[in-house]
């Protein structure tokens, strides 16, 4: 991790990159959610805190925005016809076809020794290694997504439905357990929504209802966006200049009522505080979007759609004041964000800091607040 960079410096996914030992990854949550490490990074110098402390680093009339979207049982484990086993991770629920039916069909990611063919079907079942035991058919109709890296799928029955009945909690990659009732319930926000998410906004699954409270008693104002957030969010960024990575495509929403909230924050004085990367994300999309060449710190008017954000440095926030964030992967399209919103030499110190001070990483680990630059 370099200390300091020279004039002019042009950032490469090097730059991101550090070393963590592999005990730091954390493998389950903290037994209570809010009792997980903080580390206070606003200032020159770290503080260690604990997060339930967080109510007294905010002031009244602050506005924290949460994401409330929903994780859903993404995983799935079948086999085609021939026997052959598959594994499937559901990336998004598409609308339906028809106005006031149901969904039927996905995108999804396809693990199988041979890809299965437009027309053919594959079984999933609830248990990995019990095929004869209850499940469902899906048809695949073809390959799909921006790559065509993705497999377009008709379900037999509504998605979430299905999911609900047969599906896995879509754990990352680094955690090494099966999925379990823990999981389900921990892998979630207490005030998840909007079901569409195949990784959860992890820096909100810190929050338990004695939390909220608090921070209700401490005259801090409440809001939500949805982005549902893709399995694209663990992929290293795989090219060596900035330039040249494509982003994953995340749905979001800001509704009428959180503009109207950030608007009234400003007016009284107070900060905006993003409770993770994903709202902060579906923010500052909904910013450019609604006034693409404005210079206005807010967001003109709600707004839903697509989003292929990629934050970088030098990216002009216009939103988001404070940000509430776990610890991210090396070469990440997220280091990138932390490090664009309060500097890249202030993030990296911070990740020595929380390396040699034993903090817990990733998904179920700790987290950090951090401020905008006051360079940005």
């Amino acid at each position: 991790m370099p200390r300091t960079l020279p004039a002019g410096h042009v950032f490469t996914v090097a730059d991101f990159d550090f070393t963590l030992p592999q005990e730091l990854i954390a493998q389950h949550p903290a037994p209570q959610r809010s009792a997980s490490r903080l580390l206070d990074g606003r200032g020159h110098l770290p503080a260690d805190l604990v997060f339930h402390q967080l109510p007294s680093l905010l002031a009244p009339g602050d506005l924290m925005i949460f994401n409330d979207t929903r994780v859903i049982k993404a995983r799935l484990f079948g086999e085609k016809p021939t026997g052959g086993s598959v594994e499937a991770l559901v990336e998004r629920v598409l609308p339906a076809t028809e106005p006031g039916g149901e969904p039927r069909e996905v995108w999804a990611h396809l693990r199988a020794s041979k890809s299965p063919r437009p027309g053919s079907s594959v079984r999933f079942f609830a248990h990995k290694d019990e095929p004869s035991g209850p499940g469902f058919e899906a048809e695949v109709l073809g390959r799909c997504g921006p790559d065509g890296g993705l497999f377009h799928l008709r379900f037999e029955g509504n998605p979430f439905t299905l999911l609900e009945a047969h599906g896995h909690v879509p754990l990352p990659p680094y955690i090494e357990h099966a999925d379990d009732a823990d999981d389900e319930r921990r892998y979630q926000t207490v005030f998840a929504r909007a079901p569409g998410a195949v990784a959860a906004p992890t820096a909100a699954l810190h929050f338990d209802e004695a939390l909220l409270a608090a921070l209700d008693a401490r005259g801090v104002q409440r809001a939500a966006v949805t982005l549902h957030v893709g399995a694209g969010t663990f992929q290293p960024v795989r090219v060596d200049k900035l330039s040249e990575h494509r982003m994953h495509s995340e749905w979001f929403e800001v509704p009428e009522a959180t503009v109207q909230a950030i608007q009234a924050a400003r007016a009284r004085g107070g900060r905006v505080v993003s409770v993770g990367t994903t709202a902060l994300r579906a923010l500052e999309s909904a910013a450019a979007q609604t006034d693409p060449q404005g210079q206005a710190r807010h967001i003109a008017r709600a707004c839903s759609g697509e989003t292929e954000i990629f934050i970088t440095p030098g990216f002009n926030f216009r939103v988001v004041d404070t940000l509430i964030t776990n610890f991210h992967l090396p070469k990440s399209t997220l280091m990138m964000l932390v490090s664009a919103l309060a500097g890249y030499e202030h993030v990296m110190a911070l990740y020595r800091h929380a390396i040699e001070a034993r903090y817990r990483f990733f998904s179920y680990g700790d987290a950090m607040i951090l401020n905008r630059s006051p360079h940005d």
